[in-house]
């Protein structure tokens, strides 16, 4: 089964993303993770790609080989461009392929004025042409979009345009970035199937846990802060953990919205915190 198999007969899908450990950390650290996380029962989970975009440093292969060889659960490999050659993505792809994982999220990768970037590759886009050019439908390809629109899109409507190219190139699953507002997300929606962009998105999801964090993430991808959210990071932000526990009924009451109007499915960021995502998965699936 690949990832689009999922969505067969209307089905919603319930996804995790993990990271790898640090350089610094050894690689074993990020199983007591997963032994918590599998227990919930993910339909995949996907597994981020190495700072800068070093594959050779990031475990992706191996963590998301094991996920599916040690726990039997489908997982999708991370995969940005800006960073690496055609060369590189091809022992890439050939890594991957040895390792039995046939799903891949494909992505541009933030840029990092610390490393250099290659030139073969400026947006997702090419990459997804690539990998079908020269492995045909032997990869299954999703791809990342924006609620709100991308950060470097001068409107909405150019961030959609340049979302069905991506489509049309061979992604046949989309996963959002992070988002606090749904009627956001719902218009969203609404416009990316008027563009003819049919195939499944699911909602990524972010608990708030830690404020510096989310103030972070938000000025990276341009997702807006609703005043109920604004409140709570202002009364608990300096309280981890009633941030936390606040961040986690936030959320929660956001999922339960998304699914009582029939998102394709949810995408929860965990931050590697498997007490965050239990607390939400069980409450979900009790509503």
């Amino acid at each position: 089964m690949v990832i689009k198999d999922l969505f067969n007969n209307g089905r919603r899908a319930f996804t995790f993303e993990i990271f790898p450990p640090k350089k610094t950390s050894p690689i074993e650290s990020i199983y007591h993770t997963l032994d918590e996380l599998i227990d919930l029962k993910p339909d995949f989970i996907s597994v981020t790609y190495g700072a800068g975009g070093s594959y050779a440093d990031s475990k992706t292969c191996k963590i998301a080989s094991d996920i599916q060889e040690k726990y039997g659960i489908m997982s999708a490999a991370h995969l940005s461009c800006i960073y690496n050659s055609k060369e590189d993505i091809n022992l890439i792809l050939e890594d991957l392929r040895k390792h039995n994982i046939r799903n891949i999220l494909a992505l541009r990768g933030d840029v990092n004025p610390d490393f250099p970037v290659k030139h073969d590759f400026k947006h997702a886009s090419d990459l997804i042409t690539y990998i079908r050019k020269v492995s045909g439908e032997e990869f299954h390809i999703s791809g990342a979009c924006y609620p709100e629109g991308h950060i470097e899109a001068k409107s909405i409507e150019e961030d959609i345009a340049h979302l069905k190219i991506k489509v049309d190139a061979g992604a046949t699953h989309l996963i959002s970035q992070l988002f606090f507002k749904n009627d956001a997300y719902y218009s969203f929606i609404e416009k990316v199937r008027k563009a003819g962009i049919s195939v499944p998105i699911e909602a990524g999801i972010m608990p708030v846990s830690n404020k510096k964090q989310i103030e972070r993430m938000v000025s990276i991808c341009g997702a807006s802060i609703p005043k109920e959210l604004k409140d709570i990071l202002e009364k608990y932000g300096e309280n981890q953990e009633a941030l936390r526990e606040a961040g986690i009924e936030y959320a929660i009451r956001q999922i339960d919205e998304l699914l009582h109007n029939d998102v394709d499915g949810i995408h929860l960021y965990t931050m590697n915190n498997p007490y965050i995502a239990r607390k939400i998965t069980e409450q979900i699936r009790k509503n």
